[in-house]
C-alpha cells in the first residue's frame, strides 16, 4: 500500500487536523513529518475541542497508531503536558505514541536563543513562535543537536552540557539576551525521563515493514507550503520542508511510496506574522471574514491576517506537491458576503502574470475576478446537493482553473461538517 501525504497549501492553518481526525478510520498509521510545536491542530468532536501541537491528529481513534517521525523537532516539556492533558480528559493514548529515536530535541535554551534572534530585529521580525523551532533545525544541519536516541546514550548528559553551553555563549556574547536557567531545568529533566518511557522506534523501519505488510499509512503535514523552506515566502518561512518531498525525507520513506497527496487550503487566505501576502485586505472586509472564521491562532492566539484567495499561489503549491486530490476549508465563513473576490494573476513590473514572481513583498498587485457570494447557512449540508448553486459554480471555477478536484468541502468546525463533493476512495 502507498503513503498518502496530507498538506496545507497555503500560510498553515488551513484545517490540517481536522481533515486527518477524518481521514484517520481508512488508515492504520497517522505519522507527522515535520515540525514542532509550533503547529497548532484543531479537532473538534462530541461537544469538545482539542488543539494539537505535537501528536498526531489521528489519535483520537483507537486502532490507529501514530508516529512522530524523524523530520519533526520535539519538545519534551510540551509533549508531555500534551499526553497528559488528552488522558486527563479520558482519552487513553500513551501506549499508541511512537517517536522516531531520530527526531531532534528542542532545549529550553533554544527558546531562548529564539526569542533574542527574534527581539534582536526589531522592526524586521520573521514571526517566530518563539517555541526554539528555528534554533533546533540550525542545530540540527549544524550537527550539534540532540536527538531522542540520545536519550538512552551513557553520554546524553556530557552532550547535553555542551549544547548548553554552547547556546549560553550565544546568549551572552552575541545577543546580551537576560534570562533565567533554573526555571526551566527541573521541568527539563522530569520531561526528559516521561519521554524515556514512550515508545522510542526506529521508525523508517517501522514505516517501510508496514508498508511491506499492507498497511495504510497517512503522512501529515505542520505549516503549509507557502512556509516551506525552499520555497516559501522566504525569509518569512519556517525552518522545514511543509511540502510532499518532506514526507519522504522527514519519515524515512522512498518517493516511490508516495500514493495520494491531499492538498488542503481555505476558501480564502490567512496568515499569521510578518511577510508578504498579496490580497491582505486590510479594511471591514478583512475583519469580518476574521471575526466570522474565528481567524487567531491555535498555538500563538495572535488575530491571522486575512484576504481573498490567491490562486496562482495555489497553482503554484499544488505544482510543488503534486497533489491529487483538493480539500476546501471554511467555506461556511464566506455565507456573510455578498460577493466574493478571487485573484486569478498578477500585476508586476514586468506586467501580467501567473507565475509566482521570485520576490512578491512588493509590486506585486493582485488582478481580481467577482463572483456572488451564497449568503445561505451551509453548515448543516452533508452532501453536494446540499449546497447552494453560487457556491457549486464558485467550486467549479476553481477546478478549471487549478485543474484538481475538490472532493471534499468542509462547512464548519466539527469533524461530522464535511461532505464529499466528488466520489473517491479514500
Amino acid at each position: 500500500m502507498p503513503v498518502d501525504v496530507l498538506l496545507g497549501l497555503q500560510w498553515g492553518d488551513e484545517g490540517k487536523g481536522k481533515v486527518v481526525d477524518v481521514f484517520t478510520p481508512h488508515y492504520d498509521i497517522v505519522a507527522r513529518f515535520q515540525g514542532g510545536p509550533n503547529a497548532g491542530h484543531t479537532i473538534v468532536f462530541n461537544g469538545r475541542k482539542y488543539v494539537l501541537h505535537l501528536i498526531p491528529s489521528g489519535i483520537f481513534h483507537p486502532n490507529t497508531a501514530c508516529i512522530i517521525g524523524n523530520g519533526v523537532v520535539l519538545d519534551p516539556i510540551t509533549l508531555k503536558k500534551e499526553i497528559e492533558n488528552l488522558e486527563a480528559s479520558g482519552e487513553q493514548i500513551r501506549d499508541r505514541i511512537y517517536i522516531s529515536r531520530r527526531t531532534h530535541l528542542i532545549l529550553p535554551t533554544h527558546k531562548l536563543l529564539d526569542q533574542a534572534s527574534e527581539q534582536s530585529k526589531e522592526d524586521k521580525k520573521i514571526g517566530s513562535t518563539l517555541r526554539g523551532i528555528g534554533p533546533t533545525y540550525m542545530d540540527k544541519t549544524g550537527r550539534n543537536g540532540l536527538r531522542v536516541g540520545d536519550l538512552l546514550s551513557e553520554n546524553f548528559e556530557q552532550k547535553h552540557q555542551q549544547l548548553i553551553d554552547k547556546h549560553k555563549k550565544l546568549l551572552d556574547d552575541y545577543y546580551g539576551f537576560e534570562y533565567d536557567l533554573e526555571a526551566s531545568a527541573a521541568e527539563f529533566a522530569e520531561a526528559v525521563e516521561f519521554l524515556k518511557s514512550l515508545n522510542l522506534i526506529n521508525s523508517e523501519y517501522y514505516l517501510n515493514n508496514a508498508l511491506k505488510e499492507g498497511k495504510k499509512i497517512l503522512a501529515e503535514g505542520a505549516q503549509g507550503t507557502l512556509l516551506d523552506i525552499e520555497f516559501g515566502s522566504y525569509p518569512f518561512v519556517t525552518s522545514s520542508n511543509t511540502t510532499t518531498s518532506g514526507a519522504c525525507t522527514g519519515l524515512g520513506v522512498p518517493p516511490s511510496s508516495i500514493g495520494k497527496v491531499f492538498g488542503i487550503f481555505k476558501a480564502y487566505c490567512t496568515r499569521v506574522g510578518s511577510g508578504p501576502f498579496p490580497t491582505e485586505l486590510n479594511d471591514d472586509i478583512g475583519e469580518r471574514i476574521r471575526q466570522e472564521g474565528s481567524e487567531f491562532g491555535a498555538t500563538t492566539g495572535r488575530p491571522r491576517r486575512c484576504g481573498w484567495i490567491d490562486l496562482p499561489l495555489l497553482k503554484y503549491a499544488i505544482q510543488l506537491n503534486g497533489v491529487t486530490d483538493l480539500i476546501m476549508t471554511k467555506a461556511d465563513v464566506l455565507s456573510i458576503m455578498d460577493e466574493i473576490k478571487i485573484c486569478s494573476a498578477y500585476l508586476t513590473e514586468e506586467g501580467e502574470t501567473q507565475e509566482v514572481p521570485f520576490s512578491y513583498s512588493e509590486n506585486v498587485e493582485p488582478i481580481y475576478d467577482t463572483f456572488p457570494g451564497w449568503k445561505k447557512d451551509i453548515t448543516k449540508a452533508r452532501s453536494k446537493k446540499d449546497l447552494p448553486a453560487e457556491l457549486i459554480s464558485y467550486i467549479e471555477l476553481l477546478e478549471s482553473y487549478l485543474e484538481v478536484p475538490v472532493t471534499f468541502v468542509s462547512v464548519g468546525p466539527d469533524r461530522e461538517q464535511i461532505l464529499e463533493t466528488e466520489p473517491m476512495a479514500v
